[in-house]
């Protein structure tokens, strides 16, 4: 392999397939980066065995192709010298298992790896992907992932379910304590209902790769995969197995009271009142014009915290709740008011936006007593 490229060409495409770069591997190949040179272009794929992401460097793109090949590169080097070589113009060249890189003035060598020790990967596209906008996914994940969990006990509520039917898209995460569901409308219709969940962690490293994204995504649905498609870009992600759990009945229909208030005025209320608190557990009590929230902790002491209501409440009611879950939910909502429905301490905590449906987070109350 023999080739000529631009420092900047290079170091973007090595920076999207950077991100599933790992050091716990099993596999050795899999620290490293597969360099493959066709007469089409540079091709470039990285994996932790749980995410792949390919990435190419069409030949037009390329200043000089001598001789074709491949090669696999230890990964964390060969960033490091991309990123930190002064010159705009790079060469790369095998000599058997030796690979050289070099600028007018400097010269690196690395040990390489054969190609033949790299796992084979499959990428074939289906013939009718979803299509959805870019800022459209990467609000869904930032708005869902937080709610889901990181136990592997229950592997299936460490991914997000999206579950597409015609043209509307519902995404849910719990951790069983919490959770969060986005609804959006989109463009794509589907034949088929898609019902699939994909691990969130794989998902928020994708989020990564679309904040320098402005094209929209495909998203091509296999057997025990999911690859998002775009700008000479896969990112396939493994499906999680199993049955994700039936959440539509969590979300209670009428309430007790409905508290519309300022989102950022109660999110710091709680922040304050979670100081003192030993296990991150705030009581949250409603007297007919005010809240008052508090926490307290034997050791340290205790804090009180009061808001007035817009308008006077006719039934009282005291819950508690996690301070970081319901901050977590109230930051996702991004609004300036939120709706706060609640009916007893045993019933989920609903927090939505006013006469606004996609996004509901719930949650559950803690029994203090």
């Amino acid at each position: 392999m023999n080739l000529k490229i631009r420092k900047e060409i290079l170091l973007e495409k090595l920076n999207y397939v950077g991100k599933a770069l790992s050091n716990k591997n099993l596999i050795p190949s899999l620290s490293g980066i597969k360099f493959e040179l066709t007469e089409k272009g540079l091709m470039l794929i990285c994996s932790d065995d749980d995410i792949v992401i390919k990435s190419f460097i069409p030949k037009q793109n390329i200043l000089v192709i001598n001789h074709l090949g491949n090669i696999i590169l230890p990964g964390k080097y060969i960033l490091e010298i991309i990123k930190k070589i002064p010159t705009d113009i790079i060469t790369i060249e095998t000599d058997g298992s030796i690979v050289l890189i070099k600028t007018n003035t400097s010269e690196y060598s690395l040990n390489g790896m054969d190609n033949s020790e790299y796992p084979q990967y499959n990428f074939d596209l289906t013939k009718y992907p979803v299509l959805i906008d870019k800022t459209i996914l990467n609000n869904i994940i930032n708005q869902t992932s937080f709610a889901i969990s990181h136990q592997e006990s229950r592997p299936i509520l460490t991914g997000l379910n999206f579950n597409l039917e015609n043209n509307l898209l519902e995404v849910t995460g719990t951790d069983s304590y919490r959770l969060a569901k986005k609804t959006v409308k989109i463009n794509s219709q589907t034949k088929d209902k898609i019902n699939i969940v994909i691990p969130g962690k794989n998902l928020i490293e994708l989020t990564k790769i679309l904040e320098d994204i402005e094209e929209e995504i495909e998203i091509h649905i296999l057997n025990n995969n999911v690859l998002f498609k775009f700008n000479d870009i896969l990112f396939q992600s493994r499906l999680l197995n199993g049955t994700y759990p039936n959440v539509s009945n969590l979300i209670p229909s009428d309430f007790e009271l409905e508290l519309l208030l300022d989102a950022t005025e109660f999110y710091n209320m709680i922040d304050r009142t979670s100081l003192l608190s030993e296990k991150n557990i705030v009581q949250l009590i409603v007297e007919k014009q005010e809240i008052i929230m508090s926490s307290d902790s034997q050791e340290v002491g205790k804090v009180e915290e009061r808001m007035l209501l817009k308008h006077s409440q006719t039934k009282n009611i005291k819950i508690s709740f996690n301070a970081k879950y319901m901050m977590e939910a109230l930051k996702s909502l991004q609004s300036k008011e939120i709706l706060l429905l609640i009916n007893n301490d045993i019933k989920p905590i609903i927090i939505k936006a006013p006469q606004n449906d996609t996004l509901i987070q719930l949650v559950l109350p803690i029994k203090t007593y």
